[in-house]
C-alpha cells in the first residue's frame, strides 16, 4: 500500500520544517516545495508558488496541501493573500484537503481574554484585516463546494528554529545574564510550541472530512511575562548554562526612534497590543476531535528544547562555553 502524501508548501520555513518532521514520523511520504532542493531528507520540488500548473503535475496523487509559506511582515499587503490563493488554487488542483495556519490577529485589539471558534473577527489593524479576507475567501471557495480547508489558530510560535519572538528579543540577551518581556509581565499571551503545533495538522489530515470549512482553535501554552521569563532561566539551569539574574520589561523606545526609517519595526509596533491585551486559546474542540492525536509538550521541556535549538544554531556566537546537559524533550 502507498504510503498518503503531503505537499508541504514554504517547507524550508520553521513551520513547514516543524511540519516536515511530524508529517514524516506519522508515515506519510512527504513532498517539499521551496526555491532551492535540499540534498538529502524529502524530495524538494523548486517550484514558485505562482507556477500551480507544474506545481500540481509534480504533486499529482497529495492528498494534503499545508500552506506554510509566508511572506516577509513587510510585504504582507503586497504577497499574503495572493500566495494564499495560489495555495487554494493547488489544492483545488489536487483535490486535495488544504491545511491553513491561522492567528489572533482578526480579533483585533480589543479581542476578549478567551478566543473560540465562536470569538467573532473585528480586526484594528491592516494585517488583521488581510487575515480576515483571507478566511473568508477560504470560506468562499468552501462554501461553493470547490475546495476542503482546515483552518488551525495558533498563538505565537516558538520552537524548532530561529525568527521567533524568542530568539530575536526575550532570550536574545542571556549572554549578559538577561531576559526581556515585550510587554506588562502580568499579561496572558499564547504561544505554540512547533513540534506539538505540526502534529495537530497531522492529526487534522488524518481525520477525513467532507467538504467544507472548518477552524480549529490550539490552545498551546498561556503563559504570563512573568512565567515565560521564571520558566527560560529554569531551562538554562537545566541545560548547565548560567542562570540570568535580571528578568525586565523591554524598553519599546528605541524601536520607536527607529521606525521611522526601518519598515519592518513599524509593522512589529503596529501589533504591539497583543503584548498588553491579556489573551488565551480555548483548545477544548480540537482536544476532543483529536483525542490522543493532540500533542502538549510540557512547558519545562519545550523550553529546554527550543533553547538548546538555539544554541546548535549559533544565535549566540559561540555561547554558552559551558556543556550543554541533555535535553528532555
Amino acid at each position: 500500500m502507498s504510503l498518503p502524501t503531503v505537499l508541504i508548501l514554504g517547507a524550508s520555513g520553521r513551520l513547514g520544517q516543524a511540519a516536515s518532521t511530524a508529517f514524516a514520523a506519522s508515515g506519510w511520504r512527504v513532498l517539499r516545495q521551496g526555491r532551492q532542493a535540499r540534498a538529502g531528507g524529502p524530495p524538494t520540488l523548486a517550484l514558485p508558488l505562482a507556477n500551480t500548473a507544474a506545481l500540481a503535475e509534480a504533486a499529482a496523487g497529495a492528498r494534503v496541501v499545508l500552506h506554510a509559506a509566508n511572506p516577509a511582515y513587510t510585504r504582507w499587503g503586497q504577497e499574503l493573500l495572493p500566495m494564499a490563493r495560489q495555495a487554494m488554487d493547488l489544492a483545488e488542483r489536487l483535490d486535495a484537503l488544504l491545511l491553513m495556519p491561522g492567528n489572533v490577529y482578526g480579533y483585533g485589539a480589543d479581542m476578549p481574554a478567551l478566543l473560540s471558534e465562536a470569538t467573532p473577527a473585528h480586526p484594528s489593524t491592516a494585517k488583521g484585516a488581510l487575515r480576515l479576507q483571507l478566511e473568508q475567501e477560504l470560506q468562499a471557495r468552501a462554501a461553493a463546494g470547490r475546495l476542503r480547508v482546515r483552518l488551525l489558530r495558533a498563538g505565537d510560535f516558538f520552537g524548532a528554529g530561529l525568527g521567533s519572538w524568542l530568539d530575536l528579543a526575550i532570550a536574545k540577551p542571556l549572554p549578559q545574564g538577561r531576559l526581556q518581556y515585550p510587554g506588562p509581565l502580568d499579561r496572558a499571551h499564547a504561544w505554540a510550541y512547533l513540534p506539538d503545533l505540526a502534529q495537530a495538522f497531522v492529526g487534522l489530515a488524518e481525520r477525513r472530512g467532507a467538504m467544507g470549512y472548518q477552524s480549529w482553535s490550539f490552545e498551546g501554552h498561556t503563559l504570563t511575562g512573568e512565567e515565560l521569563l521564571a520558566g527560560l532561566a529554569q531551562a538554562a539551569h537545566a541545560l548547565g548554562w548560567p542562570v540570568p539574574a535580571r528578568l525586565e520589561r523591554m524598553a519599546w523606545w528605541p524601536w520607536q526612534l527607529a521606525a521611522p526609517v526601518l519598515p519592518l519595526l513599524r509593522e512589529v509596533l503596529a501589533m504591539r497590543y497583543l503584548w498588553q491585551r491579556p489573551h488565551a486559546l480555548d483548545g477544548s474542540a480540537l482536544r476532543q476531535h483529536l483525542g490522543e492525536r493532540l500533542v502538549h509538550t510540557p512547558l519545562a521541556w519545550a523550553l529546554q528544547a527550543s533553547l538548546a535549538d538555539l544554541a546548535r544554531q549559533g544565535l549566540w556566537k559561540g555561547w554558552p562555553a559551558l556543556p550543554q546537559r541533555e535535553v528532555l524533550a
